[in-house]
């Protein structure tokens, strides 16, 4: 869904496209990497967490420019955003306060 979502909104042709992707799945790595970082930190920090997120940013703002123009960079930044907002909501309306997430008891892992 998020790479229908992204390739539809940025309007990637299939060049494009097909040098985008191998780029993402390489930022997207280096993002989970960092969150998994500070969700497992002993003692986490925010400030550092975003310092690190942000540095991904810059890398891969110079690398995605190997695949698409400026402009589509700023505006993959505004769809990755909303997508995630999407993401957020479907979960809050599928699970709202106070519903458990996980499996009924009994039936989990």
């Amino acid at each position: 869904m998020k790479t229908t979502f992204i390739t539809t909104r940025l309007q990637l042709t299939p060049l494009q496209a097909e040098k985008f992707w191998p780029i993402y799945n390489m930022y997207d790595s280096e993002v989970k990497q960092a969150n998994y970082i500070f969700r497992h930190s002993p003692n986490p920090n925010v400030l550092e967490h975003q310092k690190a997120l942000l540095a991904i940013r810059e890398k891969y703002a110079v690398e995605f420019l190997k695949a698409i123009p400026p402009p589509k960079i700023n505006a993959f930044w505004l769809a990755e955003q909303d997508f995630n907002r999407l993401v957020q909501q479907e979960m809050i309306k599928r699970h709202p306060r106070g519903m458990p997430v996980g499996p009924p008891p009994g039936q989990g892992p």
